[in-house]
């Protein structure tokens, strides 16, 4: 693998870790039903018991996982994959929710704002030495390229 395909997996690998950090960061508030309670909740002036007005789930995060890329004879990179994050909600009081549960209860996201600013830095860093290694690849070029000329 050469160096150029190494430093854009990072790039992508980066780019990704950010994007995802980034909705998840973006939907921390979005919370919805419970899902033991079915994800609706009957109206006390419904015709019918049972029939009641249905919402959205809570935001499932999301996380990357990122490992080095070990195919071919000359292994080298990264591939980062998007998986959801296990337990995807918490169990959080909101009791003026239509949604919530007869305990007042609803879904919010299990998300970690700290680590999400960890995984945003991370992301950055990892960004910067990759198109660094681009940038002393290419001078590397130019310069070999003035010797043989």
């Amino acid at each position: 693998m050469s160096i150029l395909s190494i430093a854009t997996s990072g790039l992508s690998a980066a780019s990704l870790r950010v994007n995802v950090a980034a909705s998840n960061i973006a939907n921390v508030s979005t919370t919805g039903p419970l899902p033991a309670s079915g994800g609706s909740s009957a109206s006390a002036g419904a015709s019918s018991p049972g029939i009641g007005p249905t919402f959205p789930a809570a935001y499932v995060p999301l996380r990357v996982d990122q490992v080095s890329q070990s195919s071919g004879s000359t292994p080298g990179g990264t591939i980062a994959t998007v998986s959801a994050v296990s337990p995807s909600f918490t169990a959080q009081s909101a009791p003026g929710a239509p949604f919530a549960n007869q305990d007042g209860l609803v879904a919010a996201p299990n998300v970690d704002l700290a680590g999400e600013f960890v995984e945003l830095a991370t992301a950055k860093y990892s960004f910067i030495a990759n198109a660094k290694v681009i940038q002393a690849y290419a001078e590397t070029e130019d310069t070999l390229l003035d010797i043989k000329a």
